[in-house]
């Protein structure tokens, strides 16, 4: 099992020149990755009336974040592993790829980003609303569900792409492959809950908007979906004779 491999890491992680760049890089991606997918969202709603919820805005919104989260995963990628979603972090951390102490500093570094993109879309837009997620149609529990199977075909997909030892040259498209299941993803679920399968990306605007209102929804069904991926990708896929990843390697 991936659990008997968990690192817990030491504490000087924290402070280790290494682990910050990584930190700033994730900071940095995550930004670039929340700023993309919430302006086009705010920007169709100012083009069409507040239409983002109409097919073509669903479309928009699919094809933004596709596209944002191929470029924030490639700038990421050889220098923090381009986690960009503390979901993924998690998940990597239960198949033992990153130690607690390093996802603690992506997890944080993650959340700022997605606040500072989200503060500023603001500050840009003359205050124009960032818009959060919420429940269309569905309850809290219909939504955890189609969070934890959204974010499982995420995660499974890093796994299979950009953390599997074997992976030889499918490691070069794993940005695309991981940009296009988010993609797919928000066509399936956006129209019921957002399609977060991301915290941060949730949590930027809700702390902007000061809008809380089934946030638990986007830490819980992500989470949950991550580490089930990493679980069976591991347990089942991964040929533990192979050596295991260093850290600082995903």
């Amino acid at each position: 099992m991936p659990i008997n491999r968990i690192a817990i890491g030491s504490h000087q992680e924290v402070y280790h020149p290494g682990a910050l760049k990584a930190a700033l890089a994730e900071l940095i991606c995550t930004f670039i990755f929340v700023f993309a997918g919430q302006g086009s969202g705010m920007a169709y709603s100012k083009l069409t009336n507040d239409g983002a919820s109409t097919p073509a805005g669903l479309i928009s919104a699919s094809i933004a974040h596709a596209f944002a989260l191929f470029v924030a995963v490639s700038v990421g990628a050889n220098i923090s592993g381009g986690h960009v979603n503390p979901a993924v972090t998690f998940g990597a951390f239960i198949g033992g790829n990153i130690s607690l102490f390093r996802g603690i500093l992506y997890w944080i570094a993650q959340l700022l980003g997605s606040t500072l993109a989200c503060f500023l879309l603001r500050f840009s837009t003359g205050w124009q609303p960032t818009g959060t997620f919420g429940l269309s149609g569905i309850g809290a529990g219909e939504a955890l569900v189609l969070e934890i199977v959204m974010t499982f075909g995420l995660v499974y997909t890093v796994y299979a792409t950009a953390i599997d030892p074997k992976k030889g040259g499918l490691g070069t498209i794993a940005p695309i492959a991981i940009g296009f299941i988010v993609g797919a993803n928000i066509l399936v679920g956006g129209a019921f809950d957002g399609a977060s399968m991301n915290p941060a990306v949730s949590f930027g605007p809700a702390l902007v908007s000061w809008s809380w209102t089934h946030q638990w929804v986007y830490w819980v069904g992500p989470l949950i979906g991550g580490a089930i991926a990493a679980i069976i990708y591991d347990v089942f896929f991964i040929m533990h004779s192979h050596e295991q990843l260093p850290t600082t390697e995903y």
